[in-house]
């Protein structure tokens, strides 16, 4: 067995395991995925072909976050996706580490040092569309972006974000600007099945609401999906809005848990990178 980086191209295979896991992947998501931490993505050889892969991507000097960590069936239960597992978690070093954890894997998780920090829930539903009361964002937005998304996370992602927030065929992201300032804002990406909605981050309802209807057109978006803290002013939204919960996962920490300032209505990037 051959525990290494992962390449570009690799990636792109490994989002489709994701796809046949059903976690649904956006259809750009490799190269954004990538550019956060190219040093941050892992494969296990075994055999002459790709068995596990996980990415542990350093953000910031303090701050990583480990994802898309899948082993392929064949060869489950003979110990190749925790030995990646625990080769990819050196890359983060002394860094507290976050992850998104579905239910069946938070004992492992915990046997790992990590402890919850809350709970997330995605919403699957469509709340229509808007009457572009949003605009695409432009170059002159970036700083802002930047800057509302450190205070979210709680701690800066440069590189992650800059990718992110460029607009491409299937990501654009859209927002709210009242007299200069950028009021709230909402990234959408295409994926095999619709849409998926990160990061949105609004201080008001009605702008929530707004954003939540301006996918863009030229994204065939029903059905959109959309994750959010379990019990947020957000989930609430979607509820009356009449979406559905399709799918849950624990926010868990390894080390301290950063500050975050969300604001009242919030959905995280992605789960595989936070």
């Amino acid at each position: 067995m051959i525990l290494r980086n992962m390449t570009l191209t690799e990636l792109e295979v490994c989002l489709t395991w994701a796809r046949d896991e059903g976690w649904n992947p956006g259809i750009e998501d490799a190269a954004a995925f990538f550019a956060a931490d190219p040093d941050g993505f892992f494969v296990a050889e075994a055999g002459g072909a790709l068995a596990a892969c996980i990415s542990v991507v350093n953000h910031c000097k303090d701050h990583a976050f480990l994802g898309l960590y899948i082993c392929r069936p064949d060869w489950r239960g003979r110990g190749v996706g925790f030995a990646l597992w625990q080769h990819a978690l050196k890359h983060a070093g002394s860094r507290t580490v976050g992850l998104d954890g579905v239910p069946d894997q938070q004992e492992n998780y915990h046997r790992s040092g990590f402890q919850e920090h809350g709970q997330t829930v995605r919403f699957q539903g469509s709340m229509g569309q808007g009457a572009g009361a949003t605009r695409r964002a432009r170059s002159e937005d970036m700083a802002q972006l930047f800057a509302m998304d450190t205070r979210a996370a709680g701690y800066p992602r440069a590189a992650y974000t800059a990718a992110w927030f460029q607009n491409t065929e299937t990501r654009e992201t859209q927002v709210i600007v009242r007299d200069g300032q950028v009021q709230g804002f909402a990234t959408f990406r295409r994926c095999p099945n619709g849409t998926k909605i990160g990061p949105l981050q609004a201080h008001r309802e009605e702008d929530a609401r707004l954003l939540l209807q301006s996918v863009p057109e030229r994204f065939e978006s029903r059905p959109s999906f959309i994750d959010t803290s379990v019990g947020s002013k957000l989930a609430q939204v979607l509820k009356e809005a009449g979406c559905d919960p399709v799918f849950s996962t624990a926010r868990m920490y390894r080390g301290t848990a950063p500050d975050a300032g969300e604001p009242l209505y919030f959905a995280p990037i992605t789960l595989e990178l936070g």
